[in-house]
């Protein structure tokens, strides 16, 4: 839970069959239409929130459902040491609104 300029966010966490892969559930839109997966900086071009997500050490994908962000992450890190760093990027991003893709 995080509180600014009077919101509230609950991002929840679900698991996938992929291990190193994990939904993050903001409770909100994150894309309109479409998807949209990032796998590298260089890739981040229309997309500044996959590049602050991206530059976490230890994330190596992001993708971008309808109500989701599915983060991946190598093999050897632990959810429990990226989950705090992700979650509160994800707040930052949807407290701000912010787009999480740009022309």
């Amino acid at each position: 839970m995080n509180e600014t300029k009077g919101k509230t966010m609950f991002i929840q966490t679900e698991e996938t069959p992929n291990p190193d892969s994990l939904k993050f559930l903001p409770g909100r839109v994150v894309m309109e239409t479409g998807t949209a997966s990032f796998n590298s900086l260089q890739e981040c071009d229309r997309s500044p929130f996959a590049r602050r997500l991206l530059a976490i050490d230890g994330v190596t994908g992001v993708f971008f459902g309808h109500d989701f962000i599915t983060i991946s992450k190598g093999s050897d890190l632990d959810w429990y040491v990226l989950k705090p760093s992700i979650i509160g990027l994800i707040m930052e991003q949807f407290v701000a609104n912010l787009p999480v893709l740009v022309d």
